[in-house]
C-alpha cells in the first residue's frame, strides 16, 4: 500500500514509537490522526509535523475508556471516513508480580494495549469492510513471544493482543483488509522512564544479546510493513533468533528466561 494520500490513525501518538511513526508517514504524504490522552503533547507534535509540510489532526482520548473509544471512532468516521491504516500502538503497564499488582492497575494494563485495540478496531471495521480495503497494525512486545518472570499483567495483555492479531487475520482473509503485527525488541522510548523498575526486570540474557532500537527505527519498520503488506515483523534479528529458539526448545528457553530474570 502506498501511504501518500492515505489517512493513518495512530494511537499512543504523543511520544515514542507513535510520535516517530506519525512523523514518518506524514513525510510520505499521509494525513495522520494523532490519538493519545495529552492534548498538549499531541498539539506540539502536530505543529512539528506541519513544520515539515505534513498534515496532522489531533484527537485526544483516553483509550482505557470505552465511551471515549466510541466517540473517537464516530468523530474520525464523520470527518474522514474509515482510515486507510490503523496503528494500534497505545500501551501502559509496570512490570510486577501478579500479587504485587493492584486490581485497578491490572485492568489498566489490559485496557492498554488489548481492550483499546479490540474496541477501536471493532468500531472502525464495518466501514473498512464496506470500502473493501485498509490495514491494521498492532504494535506488540517481545514478551508476547518470550514471557518473563515478574511482569504477569503486562505479559498477559501482550499475549491477548497477539491473539487478537491472529484472529483478525483469519477473519479478514479475502476482505481486502490486511493485518500486521510489529514486534520490536527493547526500544529507547519514554516507556522505561514512565514505568520505573521495568527495565531492571528484563532477563540478563536478553539485555546482553538483543540490541536496543530507536523509535525512528520502529517507525520505519511499521511503515515498511504497511507498504510491503507484511503480516509479521519481529526484529532485530537477535529477537527473531530467540523466538525461533523458543519454538524449537521451549523448555530450555523458559528456563533461561527464569534463570536470568527477576526473582523475589
Amino acid at each position: 500500500m502506498r501511504l501518500a494520500g492515505k489517512t493513518v490513525l495512530i494511537t499512543g501518538a504523543s511520544q515514542g514509537i507513535g510520535a516517530a511513526t506519525a512523523e514518518l508517514v506524514a513525510s510520505k504524504g499521509a494525513r495522520v490522526v494523532l490519538v493519545a490522552r495529552s492534548a498538549e503533547l499531541l498539539s506540539e507534535h502536530a505543529e512539528r509535523i506541519a513544520a515539515i509540510g505534513g498534515r496532522a489532526v489531533v484527537h485526544p482520548a483516553d483509550l482505557a475508556d470505552s465511551a471515549q473509544i466510541a466517540a473517537l471512532a464516530a468523530r474520525v468516521l464523520g470527518e474522514f471516513g474509515p482510515p486507510d491504516v490503523l496503528v494500534n500502538n497505545a500501551g501502559v503497564g509496570r512490570w510486577l508480580f501478579l500479587d504485587d499488582t493492584e486490581p485497578d492497575e491490572l485492568r489498566n494494563m489490559v485496557a492498554l494495549p488489548f481492550t483499546a485495540a479490540l474496541e477501536l478496531t471493532r468500531a472502525l471495521l464495518p466501514a473498512m469492510r464496506e470500502r473493501g480495503s485498509g490495514w491494521v497494525v498492532n504494535v506488540n512486545s517481545p514478551v508476547s513471544r518470550l514471557p518473563i518472570p515478574g511482569a504477569t499483567g503486562y505479559v498477559t495483555a501482550r499475549f491477548a493482543l497477539r491473539g487478537l492479531t491472529e484472529a483478525l487475520r483469519m477473519d479478514l482473509r479475502g476482505s481486502g483488509i490486511g493485518v500486521s503485527e510489529v514486534v520490536p525488541g527493547k526500544v529507547s522510548s519514554e516507556y522505561f522512564a514512565n514505568n520505573a523498575g521495568a527495565e531492571e526486570r528484563i532477563p540478563a540474557l536478553a539485555r546482553l544479546a538483543i540490541p536496543t532500537s530507536t523509535p525512528e527505527k520502529v517507525a520505519a519498520v511499521i511503515a515498511s510493513a504497511v507498504e510491503r503488506e507484511r503480516t509479521e515483523v519481529v526484529f532485530p534479528w537477535q529477537l527473531k533468533a530467540f523466538e525461533l529458539t523458543g519454538r524449537l526448545f521451549p523448555a530450555l528457553t523458559r528456563y533461561l528466561s527464569w534463570r536470568t530474570g527477576t526473582h523475589r
